[in-house]
């Protein structure tokens, strides 16, 4: 029988943004220049695939800096540690590199500035993720008020409503995160937000290309972690544009194909921490049951580039 015809729209940008693609290159790095083991604290990016074979090359993932020999090098994730983690692993006389991607340093050093000049923190983002967590890490314990919705914005009881600043996590939903900022900027009108919003470029681009491929769809599958905060928005941002059926799959093995049914278009798009290789994989999957005919949906180009750590960088 002949195969059903099916138009698989591949979005881009999507998959590996240039934070993740640097976090990965310094274990890899790391491991050339000072060999097996090298322990990461934290999944580097969260992605299953990247992490498994970041540890079938040597590496160790840990979750606190007690679990590290203190005569091995430590690598910090991209998302960013607490300012405590740092000052114990010197006093320690540990070796460590700091992969935290440089738009979530950005973020640090914004609220580091907003708290020198006196005001309190808010920041938007999603309870318990590492970023939230190392970023909220970055000031005295309760300088910072998380919020997540417009609900929490009426929850606030800040000491002084006319010194406030805000931040937000980068890999969170553009509109829902205009929303909450919308919020506090009506109930407390002095507040002040960055010069440029922190939701990082790649997150933007991502939610950007969704938008774009949405109506065209009968189903969307984002390639990605269910740790994966960017990939979890982007299911959100199909939905949102109307696409019935959006799920989210670490990759082609968890493609549920019954409850895909036979569509007659289908979008693929991947989270900023999933390597191409899986969309790779989906795409040939969808080949095996469909003919395949493949569109691709450009809305932006990326040519963003991170310096690895100078310690990197230089001979042993």
């Amino acid at each position: 029988m002949p195969k059903p015809p099916l138009t698989l729209y591949l979005a881009a940008p999507r998959g590996f943004c240039a934070g993740v693609d640097r976090a990965v290159k310094i274990v890899e790095l790391a491991l050339q220049k000072w060999g097996a083991p090298v322990y990461v604290r934290h999944e580097i990016v969260h992605n299953r695939f990247v992490v498994d074979g970041l540890r079938a090359k040597g590496a160790v993932f840990v979750e606190e800096l007690d679990d590290v020999p203190a005569d091995r090098p430590v690598i910090f994730s991209a998302h960013g540690v607490p300012k405590s983690v740092p000052a114990t692993a010197a006093a320690r006389g540990m070796v460590f590199v700091d992969a935290t991607c440089p738009l979530v340093s950005k973020v640090h050093a914004e609220a580091a500035r907003h708290h020198d000049e006196g005001l309190k923190m808010v920041m938007i983002g999603h309870a318990g993720h590492p970023e939230v967590l190392g970023t909220m890490g970055q000031l005295p314990p309760g300088e910072v008020l998380l919020v997540e919705t417009v609900a929490d914005v009426a929850r606030l009881a800040p000491r002084d409503p006319a010194r406030l600043a805000y931040i937000t996590q980068t890999t969170l939903s553009v509109d829902d995160t205009a929303a909450v900022i919308a919020a506090l900027q009506a109930r407390f009108p002095a507040i002040v937000g960055p010069a440029k919003e922190d939701i990082c470029y790649a997150t933007t681009n991502r939610q950007a290309a969704v938008r774009e491929i949405a109506p065209k769809i009968d189903a969307l599958l984002v390639i990605g972690a269910p740790n994966s905060s960017n990939s979890r928005r982007l299911v959100e941002v199909g939905r949102a544009a109307g696409c019935g059926y959006a799920q989210l799959v670490q990759g082609a093995e968890d493609i549920d194909w019954r409850a895909l049914g036979t569509p007659g278009a289908v979008g693929v798009t991947a989270g900023a921490s999933a390597p191409e290789v899986l969309v790779d994989a989906v795409i040939a999957a969808f080949r095996n049951r469909f003919a395949v005919t493949l569109e691709l949906v450009e809305t932006a180009r990326e040519d963003v580039e991170f310096k690895v750590p100078r310690i990197l960088r230089e001979a042993r």
